[in-house]
């Protein structure tokens, strides 16, 4: 696979080569906990100089091993309801066209090729049921792409956990 056709969401060889590193896994871990932590203060921490921590930081960015994002809790926010949907798509069209026009819409939040019962797992976010309703009616079911949908919304929220599940130790 070329660099073109690369997920714009995962690291290269040179990506995943930086965070084998234990001084960037140990950067990636403090940028975590605050990701607006001043290079100095993890630089003290670290005991190496700043420069090495910006050097390092820009390095992973640039590799796309690393992305400094706010990340909200959509229970916490302004959203009203959410959803995942499972979706089949027809068998003459392209998982990636179908992902494309979806992560248009603002209430789509995640889109993911998978392998198994769905070709594509869609999180809505909404200002609520109505909303909910609307993107439903008007992008999915009226879309002749997709042969099947089952929409899930959340009942209770055991664990919300944005970071990779590999042992960064």
């Amino acid at each position: 696979m070329d660099q073109a056709q690369q997920d714009d969401s995962t690291p290269g060889q040179a990506g995943k080569a930086l965070l084998a590193d234990k001084l960037n896994r140990s950067i990636v871990r403090m940028l975590r906990e605050d990701g607006r932590r001043a290079y100095s203060e993890i630089a003290q921490a670290l005991d190496v100089s700043e420069g090495t921590i910006r050097n390092r930081i820009n390095s992973m960015k640039a590799a796309g091993a690393l992305r400094i994002a706010a990340i909200t809790d959509p229970q916490a926010s302004e959203y009203r309801s959410e959803a995942m949907l499972g979706l089949k798509i027809g068998a003459n069209c392209k998982p990636a066209d179908v992902a494309a026009k979806l992560s248009k819409l603002d209430e789509i939040v995640y889109v993911a090729w998978m392998s198994g019962r769905y070709d594509l797992l869609v999180e809505v976010v909404s200002d609520g049921q109505g909303s909910l309703v609307h993107l439903l009616e008007k992008h999915i079911y009226d879309n002749p792409d997709i042969i099947d949908v089952e929409v899930m919304t959340r009942l209770r929220n055991y664990k919300n956990q944005f970071l990779l599940k590999k042992n960064w130790t």
